[in-house]
């Protein structure tokens, strides 16, 4: 599988709770991380995600909002700490590299102004933000 997605990280299904309309689905990607995913029931059941199963979830570096407060409380179900390891720095738009726990590298599009306000750099420890319904899951069959 090819994917435009700059983040996919392999894991194991460790729940799948249903609602009405969709589910959230908590990938274990090892080391302490979870993913969680809000898709429908009919990806559910198209998939056949249920706990034990390997899938990949996949996040858009655009999709990713970073934060220097690593306390902050905020609605968004994923929250990955790590510590900035690389900039590509752009005139509009910044390619920002998280180290998170095991050896994963998240990436992140952040805006000049953001990246600036922020006062990222290398090495500094920041928290990777990304909504559940942000989130495909993917499957090898």
């Amino acid at each position: 599988m090819k994917t435009s997605a700059r983040n996919q990280f392999r894991g194991k299904i460790k729940s799948v709770q249903r609602g009405a309309v969709n589910a959230d689905v908590v990938l274990d990607i090892g080391d302490g991380l979870e993913i969680i995913a809000n898709i429908t029931n009919e990806a559910i059941d198209d998939l056949r995600l249920a706990p034990g199963r390997e899938a990949v979830a996949l996040i858009k570096a655009s999709f990713i909002l970073l934060s220097v407060d690593l306390n902050s409380r905020i609605s968004a179900r994923n929250k990955l700490e790590g510590i900035v390891s690389a900039i590509v720095p752009g005139s509009v738009n910044s390619e920002v590299k998280v180290q998170l726990a095991g050896e994963r590298v998240l990436t992140a599009i952040v805006t000049a102004d953001g990246l600036k306000d922020l006062d990222l750099t290398e090495g500094s420890r920041c928290c990777a933000l990304v909504e559940a319904s942000h989130v495909l899951m993917a499957v090898n069959d």
